[in-house]
């Protein structure tokens, strides 16, 4: 699930701290913004199908 508040991209280089919004662009540079939140788990995740099924087994 992808989170609604976004990050400008170049903040590191424009601005002296992070800027959030809820648009695509940020308000200040007008530059990109991107996801702020890291994904909860990696797809590629070689033990997802033991976490799964233990979950299933909990149930």
């Amino acid at each position: 699930m992808k989170s609604d508040i976004r990050v400008c991209s170049a903040w590191q280089d424009v601005h002296d701290r992070p800027v959030y919004t809820l648009s695509s662009t940020c308000p200040e540079c007008g530059a990109d913004a991107e996801n702020s939140a890291p994904a909860p788990l990696d797809p590629a995740d070689p033990h997802g199908e033991y976490r799964r099924s233990l979950k299933r087994r909990n149930r």
